[in-house]
């Protein structure tokens, strides 16, 4: 994709509705499919602890019936032209995505329309959900990745933390659920408020916005909140591990690492950088080098920093033989240690910066990679030009900006640890 062609201020057309719902649409004619992507201020941050993986379920359950269409009739109109939607929840914010063909927009958006707007939450249906869902979650308390996950979050981050807990909530929190708590989540978190809906394809920006308009204009909440903020970690200053045992497992998973940037701070775009040469570029980093490749101890090993609305985990996630847990551990403390004291080559900051840069025309190939996009665009007020101005961003950082920014996050001597597998000796 060609600087030109590059969703911008130029391309892309944005509307606010009379109720504060925020339209996006690029339009592109090489194919004719269309792809909508958006947010409402509905994710589990606003549910209680003690019914963690509320949010997820009410998003999850908008498909299982509504207003004009009960689930058959949902699922028989998207068949029939080939469209999908999709509903499912984040820590801010429920997320929505679809696809069809052009000419069968209106279809879409007015099943999007009607699940969003009036869903029923049919007992049998959400029942029926609860259990697909609860036996996934019985799946993965046996999983050793996921459990080391979930232990490295719940240490990490304080019980008053929305990131100390999963989206998908527990066996325990999800069994406790009434269809009258999906009931009222909705009616309370559900409106136009904070809304983003982004639709990218062949389809005329005007004729896309007045779709959504006669669909959406209509819609109020009185009582939804405002959008709340992702609170403060505590500092950590000193290491903290947490051990899961699985009798019978022959793997063990590590996960480790600290709060990292949020998508708001000034050092994120270094952050992401320096974690790329940590644990991201060629084969998985200097992490993957080291502790994979040149000693053999983890099946796989990388870094990824989860910047969003709050300092989300900068992590370093390993499988390993449990026999190597110890070693594989201090082994990737030598390449956080590494990382914090000294700068990268001249060499790896070029390398790293020439494959941020080139990748981002393949994120913008398909109508969905550019839907998405926008979508964060307007998700963390980056303005529509921010990717006019991406190459200079990343060009422009130094080596001394991506030490400052692993120095910022990243104390080898304070990590928190997450580890799980079979019982360790």
């Amino acid at each position: 994709m060609s600087g030109s062609s590059l969703p911008s201020s130029q391309n892309v057309t944005r509307v606010v509705l009379e109720n504060g719902i925020v339209v996006l649409v690029y339009e592109k004619f090489d194919a004719q499919s269309v792809v909508i992507a958006g947010s409402i201020q509905a994710g589990s941050i606003y549910e209680a602890a003690e019914q963690n993986g509320l949010a997820a379920l009410t998003a999850s359950a908008l498909m299982r019936g509504a207003k004009q269409r009960d689930f058959d009739a949902i699922n028989e109109a998207l068949e029939s032209i080939g469209a999908d939607v999709d509903v499912n929840a984040g820590v801010n914010t429920s997320g929505f995505s679809g696809k069809s063909l052009a000419e069968d927009l209106p279809t879409l958006i007015d099943v999007l329309a009607d699940v969003l707007l009036n869903p029923t939450f049919p007992p049998e249906q959400v029942e029926r959900y609860r259990g697909e869902l609860l036996t996934g979650l019985h799946i993965r308390s046996q999983d050793t990745r996921y459990r080391a996950s979930r232990a490295f979050h719940e240490v990490l981050y304080p019980s008053n933390h929305p990131y100390h807990y999963s989206t998908r909530g527990t066996p325990q929190s999800v069994a406790n659920l009434t269809v009258a708590d999906l009931k009222a989540f909705h009616a309370k978190h559900y409106g136009p408020k904070g809304m983003i809906f982004v639709i990218v394809g062949a389809v005329k920006a005007a004729d896309a916005v007045e779709i959504v308009r006669s669909r959406f204009a209509d819609w109020t909440n009185s009582d939804q909140p405002e959008l709340l903020t992702i609170p403060e970690v505590p500092p950590i200053i000193a290491e903290r591990r947490e051990v899961i045992s699985l009798p019978g497992k022959t793997q063990s998973d590590i996960v480790l690492g600290l709060p990292g940037p949020s998508r708001f701070s000034p050092d994120y775009h270094a952050a992401t950088l320096i974690n790329s040469v940590l644990g991201q570029f060629g084969m998985m980093g200097r992490i993957g080098k080291s502790v994979r490749e040149e000693l053999g101890l983890a099946y796989y090993a990388y870094s990824q920093v989860d910047g969003g609305f709050g300092a989300g985990p900068w992590s370093v996630v390993a499988g390993v033989n449990p026999s190597n847990v110890e070693l594989a551990i201090e082994r990737i403390r030598d390449e956080v240690r590494r990382l914090v004291s000294e700068l990268i080559d001249e060499g790896d900051l070029a390398d790293n910066q020439a494959y941020f840069v080139g990748h981002l025309p393949l994120q913008l190939e398909s109508n969905e990679g550019i839907a998405y996009t926008i979508r964060n665009i307007e998700t963390y007020s980056l303005g529509l030009d921010y990717l006019l101005g991406y190459k200079d961003t990343i060009y422009g950082l130094t080596r001394d900006d991506l030490l400052n920014a692993a120095k910022h996050y990243l104390n080898p001597d304070a990590l928190v640890i997450g580890i799980a597998g079979p019982e360790m000796r």
